[in-house]
């Protein structure tokens, strides 16, 4: 069975281009830090501030943008989330307060996203201990040329991420 990964480059299945020892080790070592790092936010987050890290993501969104709204498409973008689990979360905001929904005038179909007054003040609350234990977990322990090369290997990645988002893998 062939495979094709790369424009103009066709593999056989046994053509697997595997991780080495290395690559695998530093590939589980981002998954553990990521998972650890995501599951000690949200925990922090709901213990101090009631929030859980979707909330504080939404939120420190709006607080983005000018006046505190921004339009639901934009949001789900900027998220990565589908829109039905955006409705979805919107909602559960929305009855706790941190947000409301308002209509665009210039498009009857569109909506607005807004930041209500409690929002911006639970995520003002939050933001204190959250910054705090990313410092804690994530950048005290740091050097500055390490921090200098995280954002140097996050933007390749991430650049390559914006190249492959047809769906294709290409290679650069």
């Amino acid at each position: 069975m062939m495979c094709q990964l790369f424009p103009g480059k066709v593999f056989a299945m046994n053509d697997t281009r595997w991780l080495d020892a290395d690559e695998q080790r530093a590939w589980r070592r981002y998954l553990r830090m990521h998972a650890e790092l995501t599951t000690r936010l949200a925990r922090q987050l709901q213990a101090d501030s009631d929030l859980s890290l979707a909330d504080f993501e939404v939120l420190v969104n709006l607080t983005d943008v000018p006046e505190g709204r921004i339009r639901v498409t934009e949001l789900a973008k900027s998220l990565q989330w589908e829109k039905s689990r955006l409705s979805h979360h919107f909602s559960r905001m929305e009855k706790r307060g941190l947000v409301v929904r308002e209509n665009c005038p210039s498009d009857a179909r569109g909506a607005f996203v807004v930041l209500t007054p409690q929002g911006r003040a639970a995520i003002e609350a939050a933001a204190p201990g959250h910054v705090e234990t990313v410092r804690t977990l994530m950048f005290d322990g740091l050097t500055d040329e390490q921090v200098d090369a995280l954002e140097s290997i996050a933007d390749v990645v991430l650049d390559r991420i914006d190249r492959h988002d047809d769906g294709g893998l290409r290679s650069a």
